[in-house]
Parts: structure tokens; sequence; C-alpha cells
């Protein structure tokens, strides 16, 4: 696919929703009692091969323009499945199901794509063996395809040596089947969507600091969840407002989650301008109108430590932004980007050195000195969808043309992305 400079952006969007909460609301329906109805609801690649797992669990899942329905079966009412559970490209479905899976009476085995059967999973398998659970490589390479024997759970308190939501979630899910409360204490605080949508569906989860610690056999109800738009998308059209002269753009109801707002602290570091309009907060999750706009010269800043799990998906459209910020930009503790969709370090900085930024690879980050023209290049988004869209955003503010092969895999995310991009440059 092509893409060529812009000469502005101007309007408003809504990005699609949350992909983390879109994920938690089948699964979280799933396992309680009556039915959970979800508006806005993500249908990505990654979210359908939630629903389509669950669906092969015994769920009932309308999916209808409007909403999902989902019909839970309670706590313990999932089937043994007939076939492989394919998660496909998500490493969320991949982690957070193995929590759930662990504790049923009966086997299962899921599988991915080629992404996914090099995405670690000891990380996971660890603490849950711990628990009692049995879940084996098959490979014996600690990646899926993971076969799982479900077994009682016992709780644990597990230190967990990364600051992961995935990992935490699992080990939570989990824990709703122990025979006595679980703990994980993370290094930094990750997000923490699976602490509060479990809450509202009305299981016991509390959080000290960086320790959240859930109650056994709760019972879970069914809700109505009204997912917010994803930050992670939104963050493609924050970057382009801000490298792009003479743009102005609204972006409607978004997550600005603590936990998930690193975008929004790195931006203000650099000096951009970014109004936050009718906040709000509703059941846990913070929202508001980003009104983001071009003019303000933007400075280098660094980023690092408990930053970084707000804005790991991030990272990689704010290499793109920092090419055009005046300074160096140090991105660091960010050795996570290695375990992806892709080795989002490597990627990133081969693009960008092809389209002619001054950027060095680190072990954990990277290094961007600011104020380096780019120009077009030939680049390939190694089928990760956060590599696709980051670049075609670059390439709006790049000489030339821009050629982005397998352009495609922002359906994993965000199916309408480019249209949308088009929509806003025509202004």
């Amino acid at each position: 696919m092509e893409f060529k400079r812009a000469t502005t952006l101007k309007g408003e969007i809504r990005v699609p929703g949350d992909k983390s909460i879109s994920h938690r609301a089948v699964m979280f329906g799933a396992l309680s009692e009556g039915t959970t109805e979800v508006t806005n609801f993500l249908k990505g690649a990654d979210c359908l091969s939630t629903i389509d797992c669950f669906r092969r669990l015994g769920i009932e899942i309308e999916n209808t323009p409007e909403r999902i329905l989902i019909h839970g079966r309670g706590l313990h009412g999932l089937q043994a499945p007939s076939q492989i559970l394919d998660t496909g490209n998500s490493g969320t479905t991949t982690r957070l199901i193995c929590g759930i899976l662990c504790a049923q009476p009966f086997e299962s085995t899921l599988n991915g794509d080629a992404s996914i059967q090099t995405r670690p999973m000891k990380r996971i398998m660890l603490p849950l063996s711990q628990m009692g659970a049995d879940i084996t490589s098959l490979k014996g390479n600690g990646c899926a395809p993971l076969h799982i024997v479900g077994r009682p759970l016992h709780g644990i308190q597990y230190h967990s040596p990364v600051a992961s939501a995935q990992v935490k979630s699992a080990i939570l899910l989990a824990g709703l089947y122990a025979d006595s409360e679980t703990s994980v204490i993370e290094p930094a605080l990750s997000r923490n969507h699976s602490e509060i949508m479990l809450n509202y569906f009305g299981a016991t989860v509390t959080t000290e600091g960086t320790t959240a610690t859930i109650q056994p056999n709760p019972v879970l109800t069914g809700q109505k969840v009204e997912v917010p738009g994803d930050i992670s998308s939104a963050t493609y059209f924050i970057a382009a407002a801000l490298m792009i002269p003479d743009s102005e753009i609204l972006i409607k109801n978004v997550g600005v989650n603590p936990t998930r707002d690193g975008i929004l602290r790195v931006c203000k570091a650099m000096g951009a301008d970014i109004i936050l309009q009718n906040a709000s907060f509703d059941k846990g999750e913070p929202t508001a109108d980003l009104l983001v706009r071009s003019g303000k010269a933007l400075r280098g800043t660094t980023i690092g430590g408990d930053l970084i799990p707000t804005l790991i998906d991030e990272l990689p459209m704010i290499a793109v932004l920092a090419c055009f910020a005046e300074g160096t930009t140090v991105i660091r503790d960010a050795q996570e980007l290695k375990v992806k969709e892709s080795n989002r370090i490597d990627i990133v900085v081969n693009n960008l050195k092809a389209m002619g930024a001054d950027i060095t690879a680190t072990d954990d980050g990277m290094i961007i000195e600011g104020g380096q023209p780019l120009h077009g290049a030939v680049l390939d988004s190694y089928h990760d969808h956060r590599i696709a869209m980051s670049f075609a955003i670059a390439a709006l503010a790049a000489d030339g043309v821009t050629t982005i092969r397998n352009a495609e895999c922002v359906n994993i995310s965000y199916p309408t992305f480019y249209e949308d991009l088009d929509r806003l440059t025509r202004g």
C-alpha cells in the first residue's frame, strides 16, 4: 500500500473500542450468570478470536452490528471443546484464557498463528503451575501450542518479574477457582482493566500499590459494558495531528485510564497541545474527548521506568513522533518490545533509518535524534498492526512515496484505520 505526504489533518473521529476491555468483556461475560451486553466492541481479528474460542467452549454469543450479547453460563459452565482453540494473533486471548482453562474439569489445547507460536508463554505457565495447573508447551519451547489438563487450584502470592497485565490477569482469572485468595505483585503497575471489570461483574479484587488480590469463588453477574475508545488506536491520530502542520483533530470518547495514559504524559513532556474535554468516569473507566492541535514545537524527552507499562503498545508511534521533536529522545526499559507481535525495537529502528531518521537501537529501547527530515521508503510491517499504522502516519509527514508491505494487518486491531485516516486528510 502506498502513502504520500499530507498537507493537513482536520476533523472529528471516534476510534474503535478498547481492545483490552473488549477481550475481557467477552471472557467475564462468559463466566457470569445471565447475559452481558457489550456496545462499541472492537470487531478486530484479535477480539473475534476471543469470541470464537468461547463459542467453542459452549458459550452462546450473538454478534450484531449494534452490540455483542454473551449468554453466560457461570463460573463452572464451560464445556469441553471438540476442537483446538485457535487464538489467532492474540496474545491477550492466549494468555488470559489459560488462567480460565487450567481450572476446568476437562482437557483443552490452544494454538495460534506463526507469531503466537514464538511468543513467550512461560511467564504464565510458571505461576499457573505453582497454583496446581497442568499446562504443557507441546513443542517444549515455552510457546504455543499449549495443552491444558484441568486441575483443582490453590491460591498463591506471586511476585511477577514483569509488569504485564496479561500475566496478572491470567493469574487473577485462575484465582477465581482457587481454594484461597491469590495475589500478584508487580514491579510496576500494569493496566488494571481486569481488576476494574472483575469488580464490576461481582468479584472481589483489591489493590494496594502494585499488588492485586482476588478472593475465590464469587458469583459473577452479567452486565452492560460500553467500551471506551482505545487510546492505543487514538495514538496514531494524536501523533499525526502533532506532526503535520495546520492540523486539528477531535478524538471522541477515548479511555484515559491512568494505567494506559502514558502517551498523554509523554506528549505533554514534549510540549504538545492536547486538551481533554468532557471528562467522565463511568463504571471505573475514565474517558474524555481529546482535542489535538499542531503548531507547538516539540522537544525530545526520556521515557522509561514505571511509565513504560502505560504506553508499551504506543512506543513505535512515539519513536516516529520523536523524529519531529527538537533534541534527543531516549526510550529505555522497553525490552518487552522484543517479544510483541514482532521485535518492535529492531523493526522500528530499521524502518526509520530507511526513511532517513537518526536513530540507534539499544538493548532495551532506542535513541532518536530529532530534526532529520524523513523521506519515503519501501517498508515491511512484518504483519504487525502497530508497525503498519505507525509508518502509515510517518509517511504522511515524509517527502515522496512510502510503500508498506502487508499493510492489511491493521485488521487485527483497527479494520477501518485507512478509511478514517483518509477522511481526516480530506478535511
